[in-house]
């Protein structure tokens, strides 16, 4: 059996503990395809199940993949699959609560996939699929966001947040953007209206606004507080101090007043893939790229996303 690279880790712990070993290479099932990856990127929930903080979900058993998203092409197709064939770019990502995607291949159902978008080349494509489709079902899909509404995206530099200004924009929205101080003009150049150093410009200064999505996690309660009556919030950020207060704020927006706070936990499939490469395609969303790091440097993409001030995504080229 022939081996393939693949980013690993032998404990829980800090970025130290990611390594490029080696290991089998897939075999495609019936209802499968392999997809040789190109690049993936690195998303927050990979870093909490590197460092051990969803242990009950992970597990004890060891060496461990990482990686969600996927952006490659079809290398082999199972004998139960129809509509795809052997060399057809493609992009998704891996089963909810798995991963693996940082390796040169992996064998996934075509569920978990859509036609990568046109005119953008496969390294660029691996920032966008978790992102990008956590930002479609939060503000088209949760919120419905109309044109002419006013919203805020709190956390706007990074990977959801940067997708998240460039759909507010698109849909209509007057888009308000919350981000560090050096990222004032990259949010604004991504489609914001305005921008606003979340260190200086606390909540009593913004407001009312329609929607609120939020990528931060604390303080649900007084931002919620800033949404007019029938405005709708959207929490894609657990806060893992607080994990009481932050499920306490989200159970008690559902209970009283309209103004609800929104969780989800993403699983997207093939549908959602589809609607983001469309997106793409007519130039409503484009990927951003912090950093481009070699299958090698998976450690130091993690390190740079923990250090925090990205700007979009840290990608993970493996071809």
């Amino acid at each position: 059996m022939s081996e393939m690279r693949a980013a690993r880790f032998d404990r829980y712990g800090p970025p130290e503990v990611l390594y490029e070993g080696t290991l089998p290479k897939p075999v495609a099932g019936p209802d499968e395809v392999l997809v040789r990856v190109h690049a993936t990127s690195v998303n927050g929930g990979e870093l909490s199940a590197r460092a051990g903080k969803v242990k009950l979900v992970t597990g004890r058993r060891f060496p461990k993949g990482t990686g969600i998203d996927i952006a490659g092409e079809i290398a082999e197709v199972g004998s139960s699959v129809r509509h795809l064939e052997v060399g057809e770019r493609v992009w998704g990502a891996m089963p909810h609560l798995r991963f693996g995607a940082a390796a040169e291949y992996v064998a996934v159902r075509p569920r978990q996939l859509s036609y990568a978008p046109e005119g953008i080349d496969l390294v660029r494509a691996a920032a966008l699929p978790g992102v990008g489709t956590t930002a479609i079902t939060a503000l088209r899909d949760k919120i419905g966001l109309m044109s002419g509404e006013r919203l805020l995206v709190r956390g706007a530099a990074g990977g959801v947040g940067s997708v998240a200004v460039q759909l507010g924009h698109a849909l209509g929205a007057h888009v308000t953007a919350l981000a560090g101080a050096k990222a004032l003009d990259f949010v604004r150049e991504l489609g914001a209206d305005e921008a606003h150093d979340y260190r200086t410009t606390g909540p009593a200064a913004l407001g009312p606004f329609d929607a609120v999505l939020d990528m931060v996690g604390t303080e649900l309660g007084v931002y919620r507080g800033l949404l007019s009556s029938g405005g709708r919030m959207v929490s894609i950020a657990f806060d893992a101090d607080r994990p009481l207060c932050w499920m306490g704020s989200v159970l008690a927006s559902a209970v009283h007043g309209s103004r609800r706070v929104r969780a989800f936990s993403g699983n997207p499939t093939h549908e959602l893939f589809a609607d983001l490469a469309a997106y793409v395609e007519k130039g409503a969303i484009r990927p951003v790229v912090d950093t481009v790091h070699p299958l090698s440097g998976i450690g130091e993409a993690h390190r740079a996303m923990e250090a925090g001030g990205v700007r979009g995504k840290h990608v993970i080229q493996v071809k």
